[in-house]
């Protein structure tokens, strides 16, 4: 019996409703400290200004003077002269609405691709984070199983002193608890690894001592398939996507319009003859487009299609990760009950193994033997809960229930 609780102490995940994520407020300040998600926020920066840019438009004012002076031999004098022009191209109607909606539409693009690199850094962070907790419950696992045989094998070593077991019991008992002593030494470097790595990776996080137990929240099972569809009506991977499509219409129609070049308008003042001659007036420049501003349109064109069928293929490709990650979360949950059903009675069979090892009626060999299967069925429970813990965290995560606004 106190074998069984020692093991149920140590081994067995908290009520479900424990907390075993780390605070929001810490998570979002390491979330925004991430480097990928700073970089994506200085996209949305440069976006910015590449619409300002859009909407001002590539024209701008040309001021070209000349001042000279002339000689007339004839005359025997200088004469002052001067020519100034000022002039600037005008974009030709629709140039610049199209113009401010391409510059609009890379804004949002850019908004939407930083909040996809928060929603990444969350699913990294997640990662890291259950791979030490299930490694620090793995690690518990083998203390727990260890602890066992040390009390196992003192008891046969007292039995060895009273001649009431053969020396080859303590044997075996010492040779278990060396196996069990390497299987924590093991266990506990993948636990040192996952925590290192997560707290290099995610410095901005304060990790406690101790990674708290695994906890499956059984709540969210029947919310999965809601969890699911907002994925999908939720991603800013689709909505970048659409955005680009939108945006790259908008181009292709612009360069459709490009192939009637922008006229420029120009004011031009001059004076010969120092000043005996003056004059003012007006000039219009206007190019003609040709083969050049054709295939400009033309590729426009192509992209803007290619990045509709882009959006759709992101759109499928969505949805398609959202509806297999409701399949394998429900299965994951499925194993885990079945898992943690099993540890119930492998834990049950070897305390009563045990009992009979004590009272004589069974050999130290049939308890060694429970006692390992009990411990790879708790080591399979701890790596089932691991497996859907992540799955039911990342899930809400895609959602933007967790973390992800």
């Amino acid at each position: 019996m106190k074998r069984a609780l020692l093991i149920l102490a140590l081994a067995t995940p908290l009520p479900v409703l424990a907390q075993d994520l780390p605070p929001v407020a810490e998570v979002r300040a390491a979330l925004e400290a991430y480097p990928a998600v700073i970089a994506a926020d200085a996209r949305v920066d440069a976006a910015r200004g590449a619409g300002d840019a859009l909407r001002a438009g590539p024209h701008e004012v040309t001021l070209q003077g000349t001042l000279s002076n002339r000689r007339v031999d004839m005359e025997r004098r200088d004469y002052r002269e001067y020519d100034v022009t000022l002039s600037r191209a005008v974009r030709l109607p629709g140039k610049a609405s199209l113009d401010r909606r391409a510059g609009a539409l890379g804004v949002e693009v850019a908004i939407n691709r930083a909040e996809d690199a928060r929603h990444q850094a969350a699913l990294a962070l997640v990662e890291l984070w259950y791979r030490w907790l299930g490694a620090s419950a793995r690690h518990r696992n083998a203390v727990a199983t260890q602890a066992n045989l040390q009390q196992a094998a003192r008891a046969i070593d007292r039995r060895v002193a009273l001649r009431d077991a053969a020396v080859l019991d303590a044997d075996q008992a010492a040779a278990a608890v060396a196996s069990a002593a390497l299987r924590v030494g093991e266990a506990a470097a993948t636990r040192d690894r996952a925590r290192a790595e997560l707290a290099a990776t995610f410095p901005e996080l304060a990790l406690p001592g101790d990674a708290p137990e695994i906890a499956v929240g059984e709540g969210y099972e029947t919310a999965l398939a809601s969890l699911a569809a907002d994925a999908v009506t939720k991603s800013h991977d689709i909505t970048a996507a659409d955005r680009t499509a939108d945006r790259e219409a908008a181009l292709a129609r612009r360069s459709t319009l490009d192939r009637r070049p922008d006229p420029t308008l120009g004011l031009r003042s001059f004076q010969e003859r120092g000043g005996q001659e003056k004059g003012v007036g007006v000039f219009l420049s206007m190019p003609f487009g040709g083969g050049y501003r054709r295939g400009l349109a033309e590729e426009a064109a192509g992209t803007a299609r290619a990045a509709t069928f882009e959006a759709a293929h992101v759109r499928r490709e969505v949805a398609a990760h959202s509806a297999g990650d409701l399949a394998e979360t429900r299965a994951r949950l499925a194993a885990w009950r079945a898992a943690r059903a099993a540890v119930a009675r492998a834990d049950a069979a070897a305390a009563k193994t045990a009992r009979g090892q004590d009272v004589g009626v069974l050999d130290l060999a049939d308890r060694l033997y429970a006692d390992r299967l009990a411990y790879e069925a708790r080591a399979a429970e701890i790596d089932a809960r691991t497996a859907a813990a992540l799955a039911v965290t990342k899930m809400r995560i895609d959602a933007h229930a967790l973390w992800i606004e």
